[in-house]
């Protein structure tokens, strides 16, 4: 599994790639895919066309790093991108992908989400304070 700090975004190449393309290659797909920067430290990823293989390619602080691997039996299951070249994954598509798991029959249950954003909490406002850690008795 991998772990990804929450300012690290993931790119996935939906055409297949020539898995022999290394750094240089790699990165001008970057450029074309994705249009993003290599250097900004995000995660980029290409399938070969039997999808039995991913390449990561990402700047770690002071160089290029390549993440590759190879799947004995299978494919990689990626998301329909429609005429897209390059689509976006959150971290737990990334992961049901890295893992097997095909996200199309995958179904994310309901959760709770605010209807807008959370106001910042106002220390000064006795209304909104926190009763639990006062001393005032209700």
């Amino acid at each position: 599994m991998i772990s990804l700090p929450s300012a690290v975004r993931a790119f996935l190449c939906t055409r297949s790639v020539d898995m022999r393309k290394s750094f240089d290659g790699l990165s001008g797909l970057v450029e074309e895919c994705f249009r993003q920067d290599l250097l900004d430290g995000h995660l980029f990823l290409f399938v070969n066309r039997r999808r039995d293989r991913i390449k990561a390619l990402y700047f770690d602080h002071d160089g290029l790093a390549i993440w590759y691997k190879r799947l004995e039996v299978g494919c990689f299951q990626v998301p329909d991108a429609g005429d897209r070249d390059g689509i976006e994954l959150d971290a737990a598509q990334l992961a049901m992908i890295l893992s097997g798991i095909d996200p199309k029959t995958a179904r994310r249950r309901r959760r709770f989400r605010p209807a807008g954003p959370i106001p910042p909490k106002d220390e000064g406002n006795s209304s909104e304070r926190d009763l639990h850690n006062s001393n005032d008795r209700v």
